[in-house]
């Protein structure tokens, strides 16, 4: 997806929470400085090193996940394909002794998680918005392997491939990646979450708040656009 295009999508959404453009400038630009600091990969490099399939598996926290990897493990060589981790998804990756390519990631699922898995080789896609500039000064330091997003306009080393919640925005980066054909895990776009998409539910499913929810709504809209106007092949495991 192109920026232009994108940004009619980013408007609305901005309008919709009530979040701030220039928070996530401002984010993005934090990122910027870091990664310019520390080191990080760019779109080259990350398509050389998952260059060995244009397969995908994306991997959502939603309540099928557990399901999901049960019937991936039974019935598809993983090996085959390059495995994307929505962010809280790798705990449930972690738990069936996956290790992802890739973790897309706000900082907000379990980052001990995250950074043993990317210990173990995953690569982390870490996106910059205006409410989690803590946590990327904090975090993201301690990661290898990095490539930096935003959802404002793209800078420095900061890409923008679209998307807005950190399922749909994998299936975006794979998309950017050369994906023919993308299979969609744990990705539910329902009213139901889990304790990977909140570490701090009490219980393992719950359910999603007013914000949740409208979150999930364009994260199925973003999908469907792909699906609607990419070269590439998408199936969910939830139909």
């Amino acid at each position: 997806m192109e920026f232009g295009e994108w940004d009619i999508y980013y408007k609305e959404i901005l309008d919709d929470f009530g979040f701030s453009r220039e928070d996530d400038e401002k984010c993005a630009k934090v990122l910027d400085e870091i990664l310019s600091e520390e080191g990080c990969l760019t779109l080259d490099d990350l398509s050389k090193i998952v260059g060995f399939s244009d397969k995908f598996i994306v991997f959502g926290a939603g309540p099928s996940i557990k399901n999901h990897i049960k019937e991936l493990k039974e019935n598809y060589d993983l090996k085959d394909y390059v495995l994307v981790a929505a962010d809280g998804a790798t705990t449930a990756m972690v738990e069936e002794k996956i290790v992802p390519d890739i973790v897309v990631t706000d900082l907000d699922g379990n980052l001990d998680d995250i950074l043993l898995a990317n210990l173990r080789g995953a690569n982390i896609v870490v996106h910059a918005h205006g409410d989690n500039l803590d946590k990327i000064v904090q975090i993201t330091p301690f990661f290898t392997n990095v490539l930096g997003t935003t959802q404002a306009q793209p800078l420095g080393n900061i890409y923008n491939f679209g998307g807005f919640t950190d399922g749909d925005r994998a299936i975006f980066l794979a998309v950017a990646l050369g994906a023919s054909e993308i299979t969609l895990a744990g990705m539910d776009f329902g009213e139901i979450v889990t304790k990977y998409s909140r570490p701090n539910l009490p219980d393992i499913l719950g359910t999603a708040d007013e914000v949740k929810r409208k979150k999930l709504q364009y994260a199925e809209k973003l999908t469907n656009w792909v699906i609607e106007n990419e070269n590439v092949e998408v199936i969910n495991l939830i139909k």
